[in-house]
C-alpha cells in the first residue's frame, strides 16, 4: 500500500504542472475563439482552421520530443547525463528543421494552406492573415517546447509549467489589447491574435534560454546539433522516434481531416466543431499530462532495471486512467448549460454545439484510456510501432473513409458525421488492451 501511494505521489508530482501547462496552452486557442467570435462568427473559423497549421506542426516536433523522452528518461534513470545532453542535441536540431519550414510556408503561401481547409474565400482571406503574422511562432515554438521536454525528465517540470504558464498569460492578455485595440495599442482582429502568439513565444523563448544558461537543467550544446553525437545514439534515436513520427502524423492526419470535413459543412458546423474541440482538449489536459508523467515515471524504472516494478506500477495506471476518463467526461457534461450561455453563436450553431459536448464527454473516457497506454506506457519501453499502426488502421482504413462517405457521399446530417468521427478511441481499444497484456513493453533499451 505504501509503494502505491509513494507511487502516486510521484505520478501527481510530475502530472501536475505538466497537465496544468498543456490547460494553459489549450486557454489560447479558448481565448482566440471567445474574443474573436465577439467580432464575427468568420472570424472565429478562420483563425479555427488557421490554428490547424501549429496543430500539424505540433504532431512533428511532439515526435521528436516523444523520441527524446524514450530515450533520456532511461539515461536519466541510469545517470547518464552525457548521453541526455546528446539526445537533447539531436532532437533540437530536427524540430529547428522543421519548424524552419512551416514559418516559410506560412509567411509565403498562406492562402494555399487555408485552401486545404475550407473554400469559403472570407475565411480563406482572413486566415491567411493569420498565418503570415504568426509565422515566426512556429520555429519558435520548435525551440521551447523541446526544452520543456528535457525540462520535464530533469525533474523541473514545475519549472517548465511557469515559464509556458506565463507565457499563456501573455498571450491572452496581449490577444485582448490587440484584437479590440485597447487604450494605445492599435485595433488588429484577427491579425492581432496572431502577433500575439508571436509575442508570447518570444516571451518564452527568452526564459526558456536564461533558464538553460544558468544550468537548472540539462544544458543544450549547439554544438552538438551540427556533428554526429555516435551513429548508436543516433540509431536508436530513429528507431523509436520514426514510428512515433509515423503515429503523430497518421494520427493527427486524421484529426485534421475531421476539421476539413466539418469545414466543408458550413460555418455553422465549422463554429460549433471548433469550440467543442477547444474545450475537450482543455479538459484533456490532464489525460495528457497523465501519460506524459506516467511515461517518465515507468521510464525511469526500466532504465533501472525495474522490470517488476514498471509492470506492477503499469496496471495501476492503467485503472487510474479510466477513472480520469470517466470524471472528466461528466465535467464536460456539467460545463455544457455554462458554455451554451457564454458564447456568442447562431441558433444552428449552438444546436450543433450542444450535442457536440456530449459526444465529447463519452470520446474523454477511450481518450484517457489510449493516451496513457499507447502514449505512456508503450513509449516508456520503446514499443512505438504498435501505436503507429494502431492509430493508422483505426483512422485511415475505418474513420476518415467513414467520414468522408457520410459527410460528401451519404450526405448525412452534421451530427450523423460529428457521430462517427468521435469512433476512433472505442475502436481501437480492444487491439490496445491485448497488446499491452503481452508487455513487451517491460525492457530496458539503455546500453554501456
Amino acid at each position: 500500500m505504501n509503494e502505491k501511494k509513494e507511487l502516486y505521489k510521484k505520478l501527481f508530482t510530475i502530472v501536475t504542472p505538466i497537465a496544468f501547462q498543456y490547460l494553459m496552452a489549450s486557454l489560447v486557442s479558448a481565448s482566440d475563439a471567445f474574443m474573436l467570435g465577439f467580432l464575427d462568427q468568420d472570424a472565429l473559423s478562420a483563425s479555427s482552421l488557421a490554428g490547424q497549421t501549429a496543430f500539424v506542426y505540433s504532431l512533428f516536433y511532439g515526435a521528436f520530443v516523444f523520441g527524446c523522452n524514450v530515450l533520456a528518461a532511461q539515461y536519466w534513470g541510469k545517470k547518464d547525463y552525457r548521453t541526455v545532453e546528446k539526445t537533447l542535441a539531436i532532437t533540437m536540431r530536427y524540430s529547428l528543421l522543421v519548424g524552419a519550414v512551416f514559418s516559410l510556408s506560412a509567411l509565403l503561401v498562406p492562402e494555399g494552406i487555408m485552401r486545404i481547409f475550407t473554400s469559403d474565400e472570407k475565411i480563406i482571406s482572413a486566415g491567411a492573415v493569420y498565418l503570415r503574422t504568426a509565422s515566426l511562432s512556429y520555429i519558435l515554438t520548435g525551440y521551447t517546447q523541446v526544452y520543456y521536454g528535457i525540462m520535464k525528465i530533469c525533474d523541473k517540470a514545475g519549472l517548465s509549467s511557469l515559464i509556458g504558464s506565463l507565457s499563456v498569460v501573455v498571450n491572452i492578455i496581449l490577444n485582448y489589447l490587440l484584437i479590440f485595440g485597447i487604450g494605445f495599442f492599435p485595433e488588429m482582429g484577427i491579425a492581432g491574435a496572431a502577433f500575439a502568439t508571436v509575442l508570447s513565444r518570444i516571451f518564452e523563448t527568452v526564459f526558456v534560454t536564461i533558464v538553460m544558461l544558468r544550468g537548472k537543467c540539462t544544458k543544450l550544446h549547439p554544438i552538438m546539433m551540427f556533428r554526429s553525437n555516435g551513429q548508436a545514439l543516433e540509431k536508436d534515436y530513429w528507431k523509436y522516434t520514426v514510428p512515433l513520427l509515423l503515429n503523430q502524423i497518421g494520427w493527427g492526419g486524421g484529426v485534421t481531416m475531421y476539421s476539413v470535413i466539418m469545414g466543408h459543412l458550413g460555418t455553422d458546423a465549422t463554429a460549433a466543431n471548433s469550440i467543442a474541440s477547444i474545450i475537450r482538449n482543455m479538459v484533456a489536459s490532464l489525460c495528457w499530462g497523465i501519460a506524459a508523467g506516467v511515461g517518465i515515471i515507468i521510464g525511469g524504472m526500466l532504465g533501472r532495471n525495474e522490470l517488476k516494478e514498471a509492470r506492477k506500477a503499469g496496471g495501476s495506471f492503467v485503472r487510474f486512467s479510466i477513472i480520469t476518463g470517466v470524471i472528466s467526461g461528466l465535467f464536460i457534461l456539467a460545463l455544457t448549460p455554462l458554455l451554451l450561455k457564454i458564447i456568442s453563436l447562431n441558433t444552428q450553431s449552438e444546436y450543433y454545439l450542444k450535442y457536440m459536448m456530449f459526444m465529447a464527454s463519452y470520446y474523454i473516457i477511450g481518450n484517457s484510456l489510449n493516451s496513457t497506454i499507447i502514449s505512456g506506457i508503450f513509449p516508456a519501453g520503446g514499443d512505438t510501432r504498435f501505436g503507429m499502426i494502431c492509430d493508422i488502421i483505426t483512422l485511415w482504413c475505418v474513420v476518415v473513409p467513414l467520414g468522408l462517405l457520410a459527410a460528401f457521399v451519404w450526405r448525412l446530417p452534421v451530427l450523423a458525421v460529428a457521430v462517427i468521427l468521435t469512433l476512433d478511441e472505442f475502436v481501437k481499444i480492444p487491439a490496445v488492451y491485448v497488446h499491452y497484456r503481452k508487455y513487451r513493453w517491460v525492457t530496458n533499451l539503455t546500453v554501456e
